[in-house]
């Protein structure tokens, strides 16, 4: 049964709107994480110190966390596998013969198509970047996230890489939280309205929450 459901382009596209809400809503929560950096390198370490310790003492130093790392990797994967399958069997199931032109792609996806890429990209680098500290410019401290944030954002191409992303990201969840209320069952012609209106707020305040933290970095009201 479920083999049945994931082999359907419904059942796909079910899967990438389940997958992208589990993942917007952990954007909305690390967002509102990363602005506790504007209170200054006390708060902030308090914070990513907290992460690892929620659910003590029923849980483990840092299971918890690590179980919101796999759930995130289950959806990252399902979601980006659930793309490419969903753009293979469109372009096998486009017309080949007696076409003389492309057949014309909408600008919501190229967007989501290069905002996926560009986001799965992004998403490596601040791994390696803040968490395992591998591409970090500088010395990156263990236990110090407030100072590693500092120096990532201290470098030019740490701003163009994150902004960039960021921007990337606004754009998908602009287009991405609509087509997921249409595949879940929440669209309809009075409600499509106000659904775009959410989206739209979600991408702003997503995007501009999130390019705060460089912003404040490079203006010298982080530092």
């Amino acid at each position: 049964m479920a083999r049945t459901v994931w082999d359907s382009s419904v059942g796909k596209k079910t899967v990438m709107a389940v997958s992208g809400l589990i993942m917007l809503l952990y954007l909305v929560v690390h967002m509102i994480g990363n602005l506790k950096i504007f209170f200054g390198a006390g708060e902030f370490n308090h914070y990513a110190h907290w992460l690892r310790t929620i659910g003590e003492p029923f849980m483990h130093y840092e299971w918890t966390l690590w179980l919101i790392r796999v759930v995130l990797v289950v959806a990252v994967v399902a979601h980006a596998v659930s793309a490419y399958q969903l753009s293979r069997r469109d372009i096998r199931a486009r017309p080949s013969k007696y076409v003389h032109r492309k057949p014309k792609v909408t600008y919501a996806t190229r967007t989501m198509r290069w905002g996926g890429i560009i986001l799965g990209l992004f998403i490596v680098w601040h791994i390696l970047d803040l968490t395992t500290g591998t591409v970090h410019s500088g010395g990156f401290q263990p236990g110090h996230p407030y100072q590693n944030v500092v120096d990532t954002f201290s470098t030019w191409y740490g701003d163009v890489i994150y902004i960039v992303a960021m921007l990337a990201l606004g754009l998908h969840v602009r287009h991405g939280f609509w087509s997921a209320a249409q595949t879940l069952g929440a669209g309809s012609r009075t409600r499509d309205r106000a659904l775009k209106t959410v989206a739209n707020v979600l991408a702003l305040l997503l995007t501009a929450g999130f390019i705060a933290v460089p912003v404040g970095v490079m203006t010298g009201v982080v530092s």
